[in-house]
């Protein structure tokens, strides 16, 4: 599947902050830059641990990709 709608593209984006949190939440540390925990907090507003972020960040995922018919 091609990604080329900025729709698309979107929630290409908001699954590779997704796969960067997991890892962050396995321990992985990144040098230099905003980790994806504090990027996903900012933009979307959530609270809580980067367990309940990322519960937070799923049901957006899930309802994104919802709309967009399941992409």
């Amino acid at each position: 599947m091609m990604i080329t709608q900025p729709n698309q593209i979107a929630l290409y984006r908001l699954m590779v902050l997704r796969s960067g949190l997991r890892l962050e939440i396995k321990g992985l540390k990144v040098k230099g830059g905003k980790s994806c925990y504090s990027i996903i907090r900012t933009e979307f507003g959530l609270k809580g641990d980067r367990a309940n972020v990322l519960e937070q960040l799923d049901a957006i995922i899930n309802h994104e990709t919802a709309q967009l018919g399941g992409a």
